[in-house]
């Protein structure tokens, strides 16, 4: 058989040959040309049952290609909803060293007065770009209830979508969160809620 015979299979969803290939010897972590295994291919693919039969035989659920992404950031790219499921609670469950999972950036916009509600609410000014042709009276003089201000991933609150730059507040604890999450709805939404599902019968 090729070195690539299993590659082959996983790509044609070619189950029974897998599976066939697998018990004769085959490395359930060949890489193809751009370093893709198996599990890379059948994570895309969607096809939940090919990817349970190779990493029931041994496929590393974090081995990458060139590309640098691991079978659950691939199976998350294409929105096959299972197969993310299904890895991300091995990785979460892998007892030995794993890589760091990416933290995403989300923000939400909200009114500078919904947020003034808090009542340990203290506003600074941290790493601060001025609006340019502004001066200081100008400028505070936008900071009115009904501003458009964002509350990141983090729970710090900044006046731009940028993260960490132009900062009104960054003492985030328990209280804050559960204000944010009772009073103003805010949630940072998981990533299969901002997946497209797209399922497969591969």
């Amino acid at each position: 058989m090729s070195d690539l015979s299993l590659i082959e299979a996983v790509k044609n969803g070619n189950y029974d040959e897998a599976e066939k290939l697998i018990k004769n010897g085959a490395d359930v972590n060949q890489q193809g040309e751009q370093g893709w295994t198996p599990l890379n291919f059948a994570a895309g693919k969607g096809s939940l049952p090919m990817v349970r039969l190779l990493v029931e035989n041994g496929a590393n659920i974090f081995k990458v290609g060139r590309d640098l992404r691991t079978p659950y950031m691939i199976a998350l790219a294409a929105g096959r909803v299972s197969v993310v499921k299904y890895l991300r609670e091995l990785e979460d469950n892998y007892p030995g060293e794993k890589p760091p999972r990416a933290q995403r950036q989300y923000c939400k916009a909200y009114h500078l007065g919904s947020l003034r509600k808090y009542p340990a609410w203290n506003e600074t000014r941290v790493n601060w770009k001025k609006n340019m042709g502004k001066n200081n009276d100008e400028e505070e003089s936008l900071f009115n209830d009904e501003k458009i201000v964002f509350i990141h991933h983090d729970y710090t609150v900044t006046e731009s979508v940028w993260h960490n730059e132009n900062v009104i507040f960054n003492q985030p604890d328990s209280e804050w969160e559960e204000f944010c999450a009772t009073s103003l709805k805010f949630w940072i939404p998981d990533d299969v809620d901002l997946m497209v599902p797209n399922e497969s019968n591969a």
